[in-house]
């Protein structure tokens, strides 16, 4: 079946958790589109389109993974992509009450498209893109959270505040 996953979150910045993600979800499915939520509310780090230049950074090896920014509802990203599955990630017992709330609504709103959560590999588990900011302004080391190219956009934003 050629089915198509979406892998939606604001991404500010991609980790080393995001990209295991996206590394597993490759192998599962015929197509994975990475969206990158403008999420204006969370006040990003980073815009929209660095984001997705970042994340289409790492994923250029990938032939079935396309990298897209949006700023309407999930679902209605997800249909423009005909996306039948959205992949969600849990890091601990703590991320499911939210990740479900979330799967409902998003079955409430289109129940043609399934929710699938994938776990992270033990050594992300931990990893959280606010941690990862958090880190980089005390110019703390986050090389082994996050790709090198994105420790650098880290350096780079944090120089200029």
């Amino acid at each position: 079946m050629n089915i198509t996953a979406i892998y939606p979150g604001t991404f500010d910045p991609v980790t080393n958790g995001h990209l295991d993600l996206i590394h597993r979800a490759s192998k599962l499915y015929h197509q994975v589109v990475v969206a990158v939520a403008s999420s204006q509310g969370k006040n990003p780090l980073f815009s929209l389109a660095e984001r997705v230049e970042m994340i289409k950074l790492e994923v250029d090896t990938f032939n079935n993974v396309e990298v897209v920014g949006f700023n309407t509802l999930l679902v209605e990203c997800a249909k423009t992509h005909h996306a039948s599955v959205i992949i969600r990630g849990l890091r601990a017992v703590s991320d499911f009450e939210y990740e479900f709330q979330l799967a409902g609504m998003n079955r409430r709103l289109s129940p043609e498209i399934e929710t699938v959560f994938l776990t992270p590999a033990e050594q992300y588990e931990f990893i959280s893109s606010s941690m990862i900011r958090e880190i980089a302004k005390f110019k703390g080391d986050v090389s082994s959270f996050v790709p090198d190219t994105v420790k650098q956009c880290l350096i780079n934003k944090f120089a200029t505040e």
